[in-house]
């Protein structure tokens, strides 16, 4: 059972929750929540290859934390909501 509830989380900033998410992401070093985010940020389509590996990223952890940096430098606040949700997901997750 998560430590913390829904509503705990959602009352934080969406800044801590991705401070917090990508802690716990890579001390799990758990690519996959970072390809799931860069996924999101770019389309499927635009990156990587047509089964959903990661294809050139070949950085690890580190560049896909780099690239969805990145990403997160180039979008405009109506992505908030798909982040916060995605974040708020990964936290509660055991």
């Amino acid at each position: 059972m998560p430590t913390e509830d829904f509503a705990a989380l959602d009352a934080q900033s969406t800044s801590e929750l991705r401070e917090r998410a990508f802690a716990k992401a890579d001390h799990a070093r758990d690519v996959g929540f970072f390809w799931d985010l860069i996924k999101h940020l770019r389309g499927s389509e635009a990156i990587g290859s047509d089964d959903g590996s990661a294809g050139g990223l070949g950085e690890g952890i580190g560049g896909a934390i780099d690239l969805v940096l990145d990403l997160l430098g180039r979008t405009d606040d109506s992505l908030e909501p798909m982040l916060r949700a995605r974040y708020i997901d990964y936290l509660l997750k055991d």
